[in-house]
């Protein structure tokens, strides 16, 4: 027992001796996912799922309070089908991943596997839409898609993976606008108050938005090794859709018009970006929000008479409040107590013979390891507290980690300089809008755009790469 026990709570390798090392032990040590034979593809186990289904349960209710409803369309994609969005069909060529047998007989036609869903929701449209009563249609669907990476990481980029895909439909440009908008501030919301992940609203540039799309808003957050993650997306079509699937419904003067198209995501990409922001050197850190288990309970010396009884009537009290576990197991309390730090449970509750004693019991908060004497009689009071301050401090500690990391720069040396002295982090720095310089840019410094912040500073006159008069303020960053 005693070396099961040892291996059990084995030291994952230091982030800040291999990052990337770190991150796979914290994934599989948690117990969050576990490879399969299928190359790029993982399972996500219970615990790495409860994550995501938490994530789920919030967003969901977010859509919902917005009017949005859930569908679900076919897996597979008719080739004919793709290929009528030609810029579309182009940009995710790469990533297909083809069906070309239907048991022992060849298809007619390929079936691609949906990497995204914008042709199937236009066909759809195109069905159901007539009348500008019609619209707005506000569609999401929670699926899985693939797309056939060459180099994948658990959560990060895997050949499948799970999301969510909003694809609404509208009268106008204006309303199609604003709604991409919203649902970028509702994924901000959801980031900066749920995942007390910080993120900056942006707009990506002209050679980084999405295929087919007019506008591709973003949401980027910086990861505690200096590199940038895409957190969530929204994008604006425009009618380019419309038009290719011929897509027309009968306005209000009752001429024939093209209606304007959204489409928005978020994907278990999050499960990784909560492991990069928060997690340490012992494992997991996990906001309240989405933590499996909130709090965790362990008895201290529980076989002397009335620990176990009084640290499961605490449980059962705790149930109303959160989600509480008890580990009444006959593993050491230090052994628990490692075991939930790799896991990130955001608060541990220990009660032995002392605390019962004096009607007390130990609260120690995960991204801090603090420990607070509580009253028994005041618990339901202060847990609550407790899980406020975690989700508190890991906000605070997310923000200074970035700050601190994000540079003001004017030239492509001090780039470089900033960069080699501090380590990755974000750039900003002002951009004439010419895609030869923003690729001049990543060329000279390994740093790429990540978006066009919405909210602008102006750090120089001219552009970082040519010298011409700027017109946007970029934030450059390597990224995942």
């Amino acid at each position: 027992m005693a070396k099961q026990q040892k291996k059990m709570v084995d030291d994952i390798t230091s982030m800040d001796e291999d990052f990337a090392k770190w991150y796979t032990d914290v994934c599989k040590k948690a117990e969050l996912i576990e490879y399969t034979s299928v190359k790029g593809c993982m399972v996500i186990r219970p615990y790495g799922y409860a994550i995501w289904e938490n994530i789920q349960k919030i967003l969901d209710s977010m859509f919902k309070a917005e009017g949005h409803e859930n569908v679900c369309m076919p897996m597979f994609i008719p080739e004919s089908l793709l290929q009528k969005e030609k810029d579309h069909v182009e940009g995710f060529a790469p990533e297909c991943a083809w069906v070309t047998m239907g048991g022992s007989e060849k298809l007619e036609e390929r079936l691609c596997v949906r990497p995204t869903s914008e042709t199937l929701f236009c066909e759809h449209f195109k069905s159901i839409v007539r009348s500008y009563r019609d619209l707005p249609k506000l569609y999401n669907q929670w699926v899985s898609v693939v797309r056939w990476e060459k180099t994948t990481r658990p959560f990060l980029r895997s050949r499948e993976f799970l999301w969510q895909e909003g694809h609404t439909l509208h009268e106008t440009a204006e309303e199609a606008i604003e709604e991409t908008e919203k649902m970028l501030d509702i994924y901000t919301k959801f980031c900066r108050e749920y995942l007390a992940i910080p993120v900056i609203q942006g707009m990506k540039t002209e050679s980084d938005k999405f295929a087919g799309a007019e506008r591709t808003y973003c949401i980027e957050a910086l990861m505690h090794d200096g590199k940038a993650l895409q957190a969530g997306t929204s994008h604006y079509f425009g009618d380019g859709f419309a038009k290719a699937f011929e897509i027309q419904f009968a306005d209000r003067e009752n001429k024939l018009r093209y209606p304007h198209q959204t489409s928005w995501g978020m994907t278990t990409r999050l499960i990784g970006a909560i492991i990069m922001t928060h997690g340490d050197n012992n494992g997991l850190v996990l906001p309240p929000a989405v933590a499996p288990v909130q709090v965790i309970v362990v008895p201290i010396a529980q076989h002397k008479e009335g620990v176990l009884d009084k640290a499961a009537a605490l449980c059962d009290r705790l149930k109303k409040i959160c989600r509480v576990k008890i580990d009444d197991s006959e593993n050491s309390p230090g052994w628990k107590f490692a075991e939930y730090e790799m896991k990130g449970v955001p608060v541990r509750i220990e009660i032995g013979p002392k605390d019962i004693e004096n009607n007390q019991c130990v609260v120690v908060t995960r991204h801090n390891i603090e420990k607070t004497f509580v009253p028994l009689d005041k618990i339901e009071e202060i847990i609550p507290q407790k899980l406020n301050e975690v989700r508190d401090g890991l906000y605070d500690s997310a923000l200074e980690n970035r700050e601190r990391r994000t540079y003001t720069c004017k030239t492509t040396d001090e780039i470089l300089q900033a960069l080699n002295k501090n380590g990755d982090g974000f750039v900003k720095a002002m951009w004439c809008g010419n895609e030869e310089c923003e690729n001049k840019v990543k060329e000279l410094t390994g740093v790429g755009s990540r978006c066009i912040p919405l909210k602008q500073e102006k750090t120089a006159d001219v552009c970082i790469c040519c010298g011409k008069p700027a017109v946007h303020m970029l934030y450059w960053g390597k990224a995942y």
